[in-house]
């Protein structure tokens, strides 16, 4: 059974992607697909798993779908699929998988159609490439079940009435189409990143798909670099429950091998052209997984990315690395500027760089502050560890 589940984890949105090419179905394409993996359960603990597993999902899945429509005359207008039955019955276990097209990147691009909104883009990307079940995506974004088949329902209709085409981008349309790909990916990432580990396990797999399916886009080896960087500290983040900030991590507990599995894909990502945004962040991360961080060098990478995106955060980000190394009143004179009143991460790194600065009336009152705007537990009682340590 371990076998089965590795092989759905790994096949799943390469064989519902090949089947919403052939069919242009998604619904039906995605019947056929458990079909398969409830045989395949059946069948292989039994008989033994196939020498090709993906081309007998495939083959299966394809010969579950034309017998559906054989079945229901209704759908006629798929008569190239009968015929299509006559000439495809080749023995499944000696398919080699080149036999079949991947149509994963064609999959991805649908699922985050621009006509679709976020959560729409998320949850179905969860679904269609990732596999996951719709209770368990409901549960990742903490709503109900049936707030979430919703969602599914609404957003594959929203595919077939609008026409939404099942395949790559025009040339000019892919950099905006990649950028939201990419996004859609990084937000399941932080879903995860901060606590649910499936999602962020997904995430990553999703990024090594879309690495491999997109070799020259040196922001998607960018995202992925990133990724492995963070997650390579999963294990130091959290403590009895506790949010452990970066500076006070157990570097022993950090994944060594991500670290450099990380490495070595933003390497490649930085011997392509156009270094944008995941790549400058990769970049961060790997320097702050160095035993000494080279604080002035990430403090002018955060320049660069402030310069490419004008967002506060990211300003915010720069002020904290600038304290680092020019002292907290630099990083102050920089966060005084930064227009986040409502941002509990604004307060909390004002609180310390006034802490640090040795100004513990306006500390307290900056951490209290970001105590009334958090919202995680974790974070919480992090916020009010740092406020009982401070000198009375």
């Amino acid at each position: 059974m371990q076998v089965l589940e590795r092989i759905f984890r790994e096949q799943w949105g390469r064989v519902l992607a090949t089947l919403i090419g052939f069919l242009g179905d998604f619904d039906l394409a995605e019947d056929a697909v458990q079909e398969a993996f409830a045989i395949a359960a059946a069948r292989w603990p039994r008989d033994g798993t196939p020498a090709n597993p993906g081309a007998w999902l495939i083959t299966t899945a394809r010969n579950r779908a034309i017998n559906r429509i054989h079945r229901e005359q209704t759908l006629a207008a798929k008569t190239r699929l009968l015929a299509a039955e006559q000439i495809r019955q080749a023995e499944m276990d000696e398919l080699d998988d080149t036999a079949f097209p991947d149509e994963r990147l064609e999959l991805l691009f649908t699922c985050c159609h621009p006509a679709l909104a976020m959560p729409a883009q998320v949850a179905l990307t969860l679904r269609a490439l990732g596999g996951l079940t719709t209770q368990e995506i409901a549960y990742a974004f903490l709503v109900p079940e049936a707030t979430m088949a919703q969602r599914l329902v609404r957003a594959k209709q929203k595919i077939r009435v609008s026409g939404i085409p099942f395949r790559m981008p025009d040339g000019h349309l892919l950099p905006d189409r990649l950028a939201a790909v990419l996004a859609v990916i990084y937000l399941i990432f932080n879903e995860g990143y901060g606590g649910r580990l499936d999602l962020a396990s997904e995430a990553i797999r999703l990024g090594r798909a879309l690495a491999e399916l997109m070799p020259d886009e040196s922001e998607a080896y960018g995202l992925l670099a990133l990724m492995l960087l963070h997650d390579s500290r999963r294990d130091a983040r959290f403590r009895d429950g506790e949010l452990i900030l970066l500076a006070d991590q157990d570097r022993s507990l950090w994944n060594t091998d991500q670290i450099r599995e990380g490495r070595q894909v933003l390497d490649r990502a930085l011997a392509l052209r156009d270094h944008g945004l995941y790549v400058i962040q990769a970049a961060i991360a790997s320097l702050h997984a160095e035993q000494s961080p080279d604080w002035p060098q990430i403090a002018a990478l955060y320049g660069e990315l402030a310069r490419l995106t004008a967002s506060p955060v990211v300003e915010l980000n720069r002020a904290i690395a600038v304290a680092e190394t020019e002292g907290p009143d630099a990083g102050l004179e920089i966060i005084d500027r930064i227009s986040l009143e409502n941002l509990h991460y604004l307060h909390a790194a004002r609180g310390e760089l006034l802490r640090r600065a040795g100004r513990i009336a306006e500390s307290r009152a900056a951490y209290q502050r970001a105590l009334a705007l958090v919202h995680g537990e974790a974070e919480s009682r992090l916020l009010q560890h740092r406020l009982a340590v401070l000198p009375s």
